[in-house]
């Protein structure tokens, strides 16, 4: 603006405080034109540009040469300030609400594309949501189903562990209960649970069941999977354990690289081992969407054979964050 000025007083040798000033006044015209039309489009935002440049021209010359406006833009000098002024206001006024416009076009397109994230982002998480429900949902009856026909083998054997056991079942799932549908679950609380469905399985089959448990405490906080642990433990005892007359032991740990956060939940047992023919069933498939659903694409479900014999299940994962304190509920 005082460039601009500068330029006018030069070419009619005039004052340059006057200059500046009639310059200012029209700049504020426009502004106040564009923001006040900022709901209109952009062609009717740059009209208002054009009327409105002859006609604060004009102010500004009946304010400065009044009451003799008329005489002196009846001369040429006059009439031609006056033309000159406007076509500089046309250019200046234009040049800088294009500008603005387009500032304004890309800040909303910003806000647009802000928004739409958020909108993917929320939508994802819904998504994911509904999923983990729906695995959830497809894991509780495998699991309740499965520990219930083993109580009801107990009773027709007539085995005196048989109200114990159902005493210790009904402990264990006033305990697990609340717990089956927790999308926060951690892997504290599912080594708790873990704890408990094992004790409860020793104690059906005392002779045949060993196990052990060897997580760092500092992993109890970890994210993991509602109930995803529960279900390689459970095929551990039904798939390797319970078929054999031997029985055998299951070890449950979990290792975590602090250097590149990888984490390695494992579930190894030292029963039958894979058959050649035996097919991956849902349980294992459940286990391996919940994963991915949980952390991502790269989360897998490795199976080992474990020498003399017995299988190994190892979850790999990246741990995102530490989201609850290691202590267990």
């Amino acid at each position: 603006m005082l460039q601009l000025s500068w330029g006018l007083k030069a070419l009619f040798s005039t004052a340059f405080l006057p200059v500046l000033a009639r310059i200012s006044f029209i700049g504020a015209v426009f502004l106040f034109a564009f923001y006040a039309t900022s709901r209109r489009h952009s062609a009717l935002r740059l009209l208002a540009i054009v009327l409105l440049a002859p006609l604060a021209s004009m102010a500004t010359f009946i304010v400065a040469e009044w009451p003799n406006i008329g005489p002196y833009l009846a001369k040429t000098a006059g009439a031609a300030a006056f033309v000159v002024l406007t076509v500089v206001a046309w250019i200046c006024g234009l040049t800088a609400a294009s500008i603005a416009l387009r500032f304004e076009r890309k800040a909303r397109e910003r806000a647009e594309r802000a928004v739409a994230e958020s909108e993917k982002i929320a939508l994802e998480r819904s998504l994911l949501d509904a999923r983990l429900r729906l695995l959830q949902a497809q894991i509780e009856p495998h699991f309740l189903f499965n520990t219930l026909a083993n109580v009801q083998a107990l009773v027709e054997a007539g085995s005196p562990n048989a109200a114990p056991v159902l005493r210790h079942l009904i402990n264990y799932l006033r305990a697990a209960g609340p717990h089956l549908a927790d999308a926060d679950a951690t892997l504290g609380r599912e080594l708790h649970l873990v704890e408990a469905y094992l004790a409860l399985m020793r104690m059906r089959m005392p002779d045949r069941l060993e196990y052990t448990l060897s997580v760092a405490p500092e992993l109890s906080g970890l994210r993991f999977p509602a109930m995803a642990l529960l279900t390689l433990v459970e095929n551990a005892v039904r798939h390797g354990i319970d078929p054999t007359t031997d029985g055998g032991r299951i070890d449950v740990g979990a290792t975590r690289d602090h250097a590149t956060g990888a984490v390695n939940v494992w579930v190894a047992d030292t029963g039958a081992g894979m058959p050649e023919s035996a097919a991956p069933g849902a349980g294992l498939a459940n286990v391996r969407a919940r994963l991915r659903a949980t952390f991502g694409e790269t989360a897998r479900l490795d199976l080992h054979e474990v020498a003399p014999h017995g299988v190994r299940a190892e979850c790999h994962f990246t741990a995102r964050e530490i989201e609850c304190s290691p202590s267990l509920p």
